[in-house]
């Protein structure tokens, strides 16, 4: 499948060679473009010669760089070039099932790409990889790729996805490992069924592909009121949660005494809030590898708070704020505040826990919380002059929330000025001092 140049950019390479929109890209140094990935790994060179269809006529072009990881300037209708492939799982954990209904149709698509895996680091489960599309993989040597594993246990894999190629794609591990290419993997645990003995088993089975699989991220299944109708799943408790955290640990000692002190898989923060344990500290967590997955964030948000209040210049600041979270960072978030106001005369930082209603009480996490909690639960509060919300709340880090309020409409059914925040310690203190 060739594809349609929907634009290209002055001054380009490709604008410089003649192409021209509506042409269509057929070749590039003889390897045929099909898709973002294709397209990406060819014009990785300095010399490139371009086969393309300009109507019915078939033209060559050719194109010299002067580097040759620069851009040739060429657009097309998507990113991907053809159409994103979705999940063809029915994961008995799936998050997408348990949304309500009436939300807009994007909020309901299963991504499963290998290819935004690698673009965008989003995890793919394998089951709708090709041995075609495996090869490519290893050819174009396209690492990390992010995988959702759950279990090694192949029966039982099919059993969770429902799938009855989940079992069998795992051999892609294997593949990938013996190509070079470093993986990172998810483990989405759901108390009594890939936890426990299966979990040591899987944690077990990953470490054999050692160096490649360079982390395990264990968290536990997310959980919404909307699950009418699907399999039965207990939460994780304090007890479960602190379980799963000896058995991670438990390994990563066997682990790192193999592999010069190595820490290879990770529990979450949500289990840990579930599990009142400290978080580890920086060293533990090393490059952050699974931060995505909520796996360290709350230590590196704590650490980058500290240096960033350690760095300023104690003054005196006027200013009340609000900020309003989710239960699993309200602690962390009153602790680092009151650091602050301890160290600024005059500040006040009211945190304000959010319930989730939306979605049900057991789902914690701030990404995940609505414009209409945040209205409900805010309007009758003293809020002071600004009130920051958790970035990750809105989608895309655009300006809606998964209810598609806006920020402005919050903002000013409130009547206050609403500021997104990243989770970064330094951003936070600067938002809260007003950027003074």
């Amino acid at each position: 499948m060739s594809v349609t140049v929907t634009s290209v950019l002055n001054e380009s390479y490709g604008e410089k060679a003649g192409i021209l929109k509506n042409d269509v890209i057929e070749t590039i140094n003889g390897r045929e473009i099909t898709d973002v990935l294709d397209y990406r790994f060819a014009i990785q060179s300095k010399k490139l010669f371009v086969t393309l269809k300009r109507g019915l006529e078939e033209k060559q072009v050719s194109i010299r760089k002067s580097n040759e990881l620069s851009d040739i300037g060429l657009e097309f209708s998507t990113y991907l070039m053809d159409k994103q492939h979705s999940c063809k799982n029915k994961c008995i954990f799936c998050f997408v099932d348990q949304m309500p209904k009436g939300m807009r149709d994007t909020l309901y698509f299963k991504d499963d790409d290998s290819r935004l895996s690698f673009l965008f680091g989003n995890y793919i489960t394998l089951t709708n990889l090709t041995e075609k599309e495996a090869d490519r993989i290893c050819e174009m040597h396209i690492s990390p790729v992010n995988i959702s594993v759950h279990t090694m246990n192949p029966d039982l894999r099919v059993k969770m996805m429902k799938n009855k190629n989940a079992g069998d794609s795992l051999k892609y591990i294997k593949k990938f490992h013996d190509a070079g290419i470093l993986m990172n993997t998810q483990l989405v645990l759901c108390p009594g069924i890939n936890d426990g003995e299966e979990l040591r088993y899987s944690l077990n089975e990953l470490a054999k592909f050692s160096p490649y699989i360079n982390s395990i991220a264990a968290v536990p299944v997310g959980l919404t009121k909307y699950r009418d109708g699907l399999e039965h799943l207990e939460p994780y408790t304090k007890e479960t949660a602190n379980e799963v955290i000896s058995i991670i640990d438990e390994f990563n000692a066997h682990y790192s005494f193999f592999n010069n002190g190595k820490v290879l898989a990770f529990a979450s923060d949500e289990f840990y809030l579930l599990a009142e344990k400290d978080f580890p500290d920086e060293e533990y967590y090393g490059e952050y590898s699974q931060l995505d997955n909520g796996v360290g964030m709350c230590t590196l948000l704590k650490s980058e708070f500290l240096s960033a209040l350690e760095e300023a210049n104690a003054k005196e600041v006027k200013r009340e704020i609000t900020i309003a979270t989710g239960e699993s960072a309200y602690s962390l978030l009153c602790e680092l505040t009151k650091k602050a106001e301890e160290k600024f005369g005059g500040l006040k930082v009211n945190v304000i826990k959010i319930e989730n209603k939306f979605f049900g009480t057991t789902v914690t996490v701030a990404g995940l919380l609505t414009g209409q909690d945040l209205k409900e639960q805010l309007k009758s509060k003293n809020l002071g002059e600004e009130l920051l919300i958790p970035r990750v709340s809105l989608r895309n880090e655009g300006d809606k929330f998964l209810d598609d309020l806006t920020l402005e409409e919050l903002s000013e059914y409130l009547n206050i000025k609403a500021t997104p925040v990243k989770n970064d310690g330094y951003e936070l203190l600067n938002s809260i001092l007003g950027g003074a």
